[in-house]
């Protein structure tokens, strides 16, 4: 691993620790709509990168703070910001899709 990636790996933990604290403070709103788009769609982008080379399999840590409420509203959202529907998903997940 780069010193670069450590560097990375760093921010975005800080970053998570960060966020995770003021949600536990009640603090909903400290990213912007764009921030969190942009945030997200980084995410999406590495997470998908990392799979296809072998690399991790699950998103979410076993002990996330994230509930299956989370997933599901996040993964409505994905699917809509993508325009994909459930069926279609449904139907890549049945071609051997991730």
């Amino acid at each position: 691993m780069t010193d670069q990636a450590v560097d990375t790996s760093s921010l975005a933990a800080r970053l998570a620790t960060q966020i995770e604290a003021e949600l536990a403070n009640g603090e909903i709103d400290k990213l912007t709509p764009e921030a969190l788009q942009s945030l997200m769609s980084a995410l999406c982008r590495t997470y998908t990168a990392q799979c296809e080379l072998g690399g991790v399999d699950l998103p979410l840590a076993q002990d996330s703070h994230a509930n299956a409420t989370d997933v599901m509203t996040t993964a409505s959202g994905l699917l809509r910001s993508a325009n994909v529907a459930v069926f279609e998903f449904a139907m890549w997940q049945s071609w051997g899709g991730r």
